[in-house]
């Protein structure tokens, strides 16, 4: 039974994160175009699309919450050790619900911090890229409008 939830959690949390790296796949882009050349940014999206599937499964499968199922609960002992103090727990309908329900909810909680992670940096690129297009290119201030000229009035 454990092998099975096992299966099932890292097949949630592998759905799951292609799912978010599909959704986030042309806002991506287009940020990465914008602050590194278009040669490279499809190589950086890929890298980010492969960030996304690891760091979803390494945050969803969390193998140290599934270890509950072989060995039991953990107690710390005095000196600091953590020792099986009792049976492995059972797994019931209801504790399947929950763990999948906590695959999806931290599969989806790590991805959004490491999204969170790159747009707070893309954010950082995008103004020092617009600082030097704009050191670059001072926007020259438009000109005031030239008054109506006086040949076209009526003169009385």
């Amino acid at each position: 039974m454990f092998f099975a939830l096992l299966s099932v959690t890292l097949l949630v949390s592998l759905t799951a994160s292609y799912g978010v790296s599909r959704i986030f796949r042309n806002p991506i882009q287009s940020i990465l175009d914008r602050i590194v050349s278009h040669e490279i940014s499809g190589a950086w999206r890929r890298y980010l699309e492969f960030a996304i599937l690891v760091v979803g499964v390494s945050g969803g499968v969390r193998i140290y919450e599934l270890e509950r199922y072989i060995t039991g609960p953990n107690a710390p002992a005095g000196d600091g050790d953590s020792r099986a103090c009792g049976a492995a727990l059972e797994l019931t309908p209801e504790r399947w619900v929950l763990e999948v329900y906590r695959t999806l909810v931290d599969t989806l909680s790590s991805i959004a911090w490491m999204l969170l992670v790159f747009f707070v940096f893309a954010l950082v690129a995008y103004v020092l890229v617009r600082g030097f297009e704009l050191r670059r290119n001072p926007l020259v201030p438009p000109e005031p409008p030239s008054p109506p000229s006086e040949a076209g009035s009526p003169r009385g």
